[in-house]
């Protein structure tokens, strides 16, 4: 029997997605009678069977659904996730994470929270994504009000399910104590709304914490050098992002000792680029040796334009450099073209400008450039 339905479920699980509702009845005749009471119901060899659990997780999962009786309820929310567009293994992740979804009413519980969902401007298929990454929550109607909240955020339902990804407790979190405080306290620090939605999006619990907490690290911002309004704080604050006191002064002094930078120096430096806070020490020692030591910068160039170090040292910045040297000692570049510029053009504009007019004078140039970037060092960017 139980072979019988998971064949008709797994059928209906792997067919394409319609409406969910429709096919209860039909599923439920075509998987054979119900199964008589007397007989009882096999929880975890339907979980196995029919939902796709391994037998460890049936195991974990069998306890929870002790009391039911039949597969009646839980058949009827296989169908209803088949309709979704759920597949076979997705339902079997939803089933292992929540096994009393099975319980659920599909007529007055899963189909309303649909519908309001439908209603908030979500698709089938960023429905079926919700359900997959949700658990429990996604049994309560209070999800429509929490997701109403929440997209009006973000802006859109993919910024949205992005965060809810990385950090599905936001839906736990309550909305009127907790989250609503920290946004409300995000606008009074003069962040935009659409910085709001990128700094929550990098830094969920920036709405699920503790609204002192996020005041305290808003105060480090400010005693960095950061005004609030300024168009650098929300980034400051996604850099700050809880981190203790201690490290944050630990890492301002690696950068002063690192980048030889004074006091001055350092502070114009994070003023201009917070996110060098969140680079690692081993990063940022290795930058600082290629662009003082080998390219030979100064240390206030640097701190002038700090977003040269959060590029990536293989991919951006030796290549680049390398390509520049090149062009300058075979005579082809005016020595004075300033290496920043030509490290923060997108990569089209940089081959358009450094690249694709060389073809013939350095035909290798293109492959040679390529080589760098894979982290190579060909024989003609050796120079001595």
């Amino acid at each position: 029997m139980l072979r019988l339905r998971g064949c008709v479920l797994t059928q209906l699980l792997s067919s394409p997605a319609t409406s969910p509702v429709p096919h209860l009845r039909r599923l439920i005749s075509a998987a054979a009678p119900a199964v008589s009471p007397n007989i009882g119901f096999a929880v975890e060899e339907y979980l196995v069977a029919t939902c796709g659990l391994t037998r460890t997780q049936a195991v974990k999962a069998s306890p929870k659904l002790s009391h039911l009786k039949s597969p009646a309820k839980p058949d009827a929310v296989l169908a209803f996730l088949a309709g979704l567009g759920l597949s076979a293994a997705d339902v079997a992740s939803v089933v292992a994470k929540d096994p009393l979804l099975l319980c659920a009413k599909v007529e007055k519980t899963l189909a309303p929270v649909v519908d309001g969902l439908t209603g908030l401007g979500l698709s089938r298929p960023e429905i079926a994504h919700l359900v997959s990454v949700a658990g429990e929550k996604f049994r309560c109607r209070a999800i429509i009000y929490r997701l109403h909240y929440y997209l009006a955020l973000f802006g859109s339902s993919g910024k949205l399910l992005r965060v809810l990804d990385r950090s599905p407790y936001i839906l736990s979190s309550n909305l009127e104590r907790v989250v609503k405080p920290n946004a409300a306290f995000l606008r009074e620090c003069r962040i935009g709304a659409c910085d709001i939605a990128k700094l929550c999006v990098a830094q969920p619990r920036m709405l699920t914490s503790n609204v002192e907490r996020v005041r305290a690290m808003a105060a480090r911002a400010e005693g960095l050098g950061v005004p609030r309004g300024s168009r650098m704080f929300w980034r400051m604050l996604n850099a700050l992002a809880f981190l203790r006191e201690k490290d944050i002064t630990a890492k301002v002094e690696y950068l002063k000792d690192t980048f030889r930078w004074s006091d001055a120096e350092v502070g114009i430096a994070l003023c201009k680029a917070p996110m060098v806070l969140a680079l690692s020490k081993d990063l940022l020692q290795r930058k600082s040796e290629f662009l003082i030591s080998e390219v030979g910068l100064e240390p206030a160039y640097i701190a002038y334009r700090p977003t040269l170090p959060t590029y990536s040292l293989e991919g951006r910045l030796r290549p680049r450099y390398y390509t520049l040297k090149f062009l300058k000692e075979n005579g082809l570049l005016d020595h004075d073209r300033d290496y920043y510029c030509a490290v923060v053009l997108p990569e089209e504009v940089f081959m358009e400008k450094f690249i694709c007019p060389y073809k013939e004078a350095a035909p290798q140039l293109a492959e040679d450039y390529a080589a760098a970037c894979k982290g190579e060092v060909p024989a003609r960017f050796r120079f001595t």
